[in-house]
């Protein structure tokens, strides 16, 4: 039950908080309830619904309450709780009366005179810790930066290179009896099988996902769609890793981000096997011919997916640290990661994502360029050192992308295009280097211009707090009941081992 708004002659005070002071004050004078209620003219069933903040009295009351019990209207007004006990009353009391409460979908909370102070104690610290989550998930979009930031530490400090998820591709691979060449849809739907899951391709994905995997019945749901802006095979064998890695709810958005390094991890490996690639490396090395094109066609992957997986296997295999940046159109980054001291845009968390690149760099400058068939190629020289990269301009679902892949000057010379005459100097950080506008640009225009921002929404709204960020699962659920007799002869009773849930 919520407080009714106070009426024109009312104090605005916490009505719970009154209330409480009231009894304690009045049972302190050794008075009853009736004895208070006819002293200050009400009956006392009104004087009940005060004290239990039922109702909130008018400061005519108030000062008759506090004139009977010898107290200054202050202290029945603003004082603090009388005693640890009243205390936890009002806190208790506040949070049964609450919105957030009454969302929790609970029985009512009653708190009497007989209610144990360690049940008080009790609910109160939960009611603490709840509030806590709810504010830390309200500063999500933070959290996420930072976790973000810690993952790619992480990732700088094993180069990019995961053993385990390398064994484990190969172990996968050996069940099937795949020894080489591109792995066709053909091959994932094996390895999908050899797993327990089939395969179901249907036109109504929930748009909030990628696939759906019903654990319950070991089935894949992926877009059946000839238009699709993600690689099938990629699509399936993310979902197999999250299976293979034994993937539950993320604990929190650190989790999920660390979950979904790992299967794109392990997918990439399943697509672009540790032996072959690092030998297909190694001899463009000698030839001083690498290029992340050639990753792409000998496996049949996108540039950005063998752009990644270069990442992995560059230091570890080739001896080369690298860089590797997506950059949208707009000069935003999306994706970054580097362990050859590039220094990209941070905010305070230290995440890069959501910063600019300085326009002086590769990512940039090829969005400039009209020949989009082949790379763009450039030195850099920026404060800490020279560096060379490759960037390719692909077209993504929300735009042009450039993605760019380099190493620091002494590398440069084991990479095709690395004779390129194209050398610009970027002095950032320094907001001289491409962040002010030109000093005559400025006196001719400043002050004298007033543009129109594209605001998006998603810029004032914290991050999804979903189990699995920003997907619908109402959505999902609905899907998942109307394909529940639309495949036939997929598996019930005999699910793998530990299913039970929905991984999107």
């Amino acid at each position: 039950m919520m407080t009714r708004p106070l009426l024109e002659d009312s104090a605005t005070v916490d009505a719970v908080a009154l209330g409480r002071r009231v009894r304690h004050l009045r049972k302190q004078a050794g008075l009853t309830l009736d004895q208070l209620a006819d002293r200050t003219g009400v009956s006392g069933s009104h004087l009940s619904l005060v004290e239990n903040a039922r109702r909130e009295p008018r400061l005519s009351l108030v000062q008759r309450i506090a004139e009977v019990l010898g107290v200054p209207v202050e202290d029945l007004l603003t004082g603090r709780a009388p005693t640890r006990r009243a205390e936890l009353e009002i806190e208790v009391e506040r949070f049964a009366r609450s919105e957030h409460y009454a969302s929790l979908g609970l029985p009512p909370l009653r708190i009497g005179p007989r209610t144990p102070t360690e049940v008080l104690e009790v609910i109160a610290g939960l009611e603490a810790e709840l509030r806590r989550r709810l504010e830390e998930q309200a500063a999500t979009p933070e959290e996420a930066r930072r976790a973000n930031a810690q993952l790619r530490a992480r990732m700088r400090a094993v180069d990019n290179h995961y053993p385990d998820l390398e064994a484990e591709a190969q172990r996968l691979l050996d069940a099937i009896g795949h020894t080489g060449g591109p792995l066709g849809l053909h091959a994932v739907s094996s390895l999908a099988e050899h797993l327990g899951f089939t395969l179901s391709f249907v036109a109504n994905l929930p748009h909030s996902t990628r696939s759906v995997t019903d654990l319950k019945h070991g089935r894949i749901h992926v877009s059946g769609g000839r238009a699709s802006d993600h690689d099938r095979r990629t699509v399936v064998l993310q979902a197999l890793a999250a299976a293979v890695l034994g993937h539950g709810e993320p604990r929190d958005y650190e989790d999920f981000l660390s979950q979904r390094v790992a299967v794109n991890y392990l997918a990439g490996a399943l697509l672009m096997p540790q032996r072959p690639a690092s030998a297909l490396l190694r001899a463009a090395q000698k030839r001083r011919d690498l290029s992340v094109d050639d990753l792409k066609d000998a496996f049949g992957v996108s540039y950005e997916a063998a752009a990644h997986r270069f990442t992995n296997l560059a230091t570890v295999d080739l001896g080369i640290r690298c860089h590797f940046q997506k950059v949208h159109e707009t000069g935003v980054i999306h994706k970054a990661y580097e362990n050859d001291g590039l220094v990209f845009p941070a905010d305070h968390t230290g995440a890069i994502e959501g910063q600019a690149a300085c326009r002086r760099w590769g990512a940039r400058q090829a969005f400039g360029r009209s020949d989009r068939f082949r790379a763009h190629t450039q030195y850099t020289d920026a404060p800490n050192g020279t560096y060379w990269c490759t960037s390719m301009v692909e077209h993504g679902p929300d735009g042009l992308f450039a993605l760019s892949v380099g190493t620091a000057f002494e590398h440069a010379r084991h990479f095709r295009g690395a004779d390129t005459r194209h050398r610009i100097t970027s002095t950032c950080p320094d907001p001289r280097c491409c962040r002010l506008p030109d000093p005559a640009l400025e006196a001719e225009w400043g002050g004298h211009v007033w543009p129109a921002a594209r605001m998006h929404a998603h810029l004032l709204a914290a991050m999804p707090t979903q189990a699995f960020p920003g997907v619908d699962e109402v959505e999902v659920f609905e899907f998942l009941e109307s394909q529940r007799d639309r495949t036939p002869g997929a598996p019930g009773a005999d699910a793998p081992d530990g299913a039970g849930g929905v991984t999107p």
